[in-house]
């Protein structure tokens, strides 16, 4: 399974700053965000890119991305970020184990390095639970300086469509409520593929 999770002071964070295709690779993009970014990263990745390399090209080839932050991984663990020299506020990136984090307009640096540590101590977790248990730990070290009020979970795995693509809009919460809906939808997200890949063997089928 590949993964992103994501939270931010605007609303509707999921439709702007996450990527994900299976088998390829996850993507963020963020602070004065590029949407266009994403799909480009992930061919880039489809063509046997590495991370690295694709921040590098990237980094050379946009004038803009000065003011943008990235955090990409692929399909076999390996992470890259890209911090803007135009970020005027606190900033980080940190690759660790089969993971990548970033953050800006933070409290401090101390919210990535808890993101990134929460996710390696969690490896017996589904990825879709490590992800959650991550970003709450980045939130609880301090998080943003900003209220919150979006944010988004997104995990592919085996099919075109995504295992998890939940997203909070608006919200006072919107961790709090994030956590709500994945715990709702985790018993059911197995049986949401069965129904499309082999509906004759989902649960309640005549």
């Amino acid at each position: 399974m590949l993964g992103a999770v994501v939270t931010t002071s605007s609303m509707a964070v999921g439709s702007r700053c996450q990527w994900a295709e299976p088998n390829v690779g996850a993507v963020l993009t963020q602070h004065r965000t590029d949407p266009r970014l994403g799909p480009k990263i992930l061919e880039s990745l489809k063509h046997g890119l590495t991370p690295e390399a694709i921040v590098h090209d990237l980094e050379k080839a946009d004038p803009n991305l000065k003011w943008r932050q990235l955090a990409v991984i692929g399909a076999d663990g390996e992470g890259a970020f890209f911090n803007g020299a135009k970020i005027m506020s606190i900033a980080k990136g940190k690759v660790g184990r089969n993971c990548v984090a970033v953050g800006n307009i933070l409290r401090s640096t101390a919210v990535v390095d808890a993101m990134v540590a929460t996710f390696e101590v969690n490896e017996d977790q589904p990825l879709a639970e490590r992800l959650m248990r991550a970003i709450e730990a980045g939130d609880a070290a301090g998080g943003e300086l900003k209220q919150l009020k979006s944010a988004a979970l997104l995990v592919v795995h085996q099919e075109s469509f995504p295992y998890v693509d939940l997203r909070v809009d608006l919200n006072s919460q919107p961790l709090v409520e994030l956590r709500f809906l994945w715990e709702l939808y985790e018993p059911t997200a197995a049986n949401y593929v069965v129904r499309a890949v082999d509906p004759d063997q989902a649960p309640g089928a005549a």
